[in-house]
């Protein structure tokens, strides 16, 4: 952890990406979350990549995107016609691709380069209202499908150094996602979802708990309040493991910078300066 003391660190930010396209197509249940997204940049340094994790992929080995242009996926379904003709024509990067490969290599974690693969959803919906100029180069890196707590949070320590070269680490998920529940009336589980929120704002953001601390609640998540109802599966909450490991240099303490409902259940964001 001390590499990094006295460097310049580029922030890192988990954030909620809402559901599908609705934040690009202005849905009333994410209008908290809308403004967030369009204003979170401003409390950013411009930075010179974007490495992003997304929920909505997943490899047996941890895999990142290649290509120079990736095209979009629009992994949804039942939206309107413009939801499949939204673009986000930023560029790729190749180079950083493969120097992140060998930087965990170095640190024996195995990643795979896929240079065919496009962005999901849950890359180019965020993106689209913080960065809309597309002008900043963009990859994405995949979970590993055992959805390993600890290995996720080791994959982020490896990619801490990455924030001394202003690359800009964002995951994006969602900090409570039972999709059976989200369009079903909200008094009925907007308790549980409170709940855990209240943990893991907790957990990330509170003043009296060392970086150890932290890290075992979020590698012991399933004990929190109303865990597995929030989560039934992982892959929303995971990119914030990857965050959190990613910003081992310090306490790993929190600001939270997003905490509100969207459809009806209590999010949060989190950013580590």
């Amino acid at each position: 952890m001390s590499d990094h003391i006295g460097k310049k660190l580029s922030p890192v930010l988990f954030l909620p990406h809402g559901g599908g396209p609705l934040p690009l197509l202005g849905d009333k249940n994410h209008e908290s979350l809308i403004t967030f997204l369009k204003n979170i940049s401003l409390k950013l340094e411009t930075p010179d990549a974007i490495l992003l994790v997304s929920a909505h992929w997943e490899e047996q080995t941890p895999t990142l995107t290649g290509g120079d242009a990736p095209a979009l996926i629009y992994d949804y379904y039942g939206f309107p016609d413009e939801a499949y003709h939204l673009q986000y024509a930023t560029q790729g990067s190749p180079m950083l691709a493969e120097k992140i490969k060998d930087l965990c290599a170095s640190s024996g974690i195995i990643i795979s380069i896929n240079q065919q693969r496009g962005y999901d959803h849950g890359m180019f919906v965020p993106l689209l209202l913080m960065y809309p100029q597309a002008n900043i180069p963009c990859i994405q890196l995949s979970l590993q499908k055992n959805l390993d707590p600890e290995f996720h949070i080791e994959l982020g320590k490896t990619l801490s150094s990455l924030r001394e070269q202003n690359v800009l680490v964002i995951g994006s998920g969602l900090s409570f996602h039972n999709m059976q529940v989200f369009f079903s009336p909200a008094e009925s589980s907007k308790k549980q979802s409170v709940e855990f929120d209240e943990w893991l704002t907790a957990t990330c953001a509170s003043d009296d708990l060392s970086f150890s601390e932290r890290e075992n609640r979020l590698i012991g998540w399933e004990e929190a309040p109303s865990a597995r109802f929030c989560h039934p599966r992982e892959e929303h909450l995971l990119p914030l493991h990857v965050c959190f490991g990613a910003a081992c240099e310090t306490s790993g303490k929190a600001e939270i910078v997003f905490n509100d409902d969207i459809l009806g259940h209590r999010a949060s964001g989190f950013l580590w300066v």
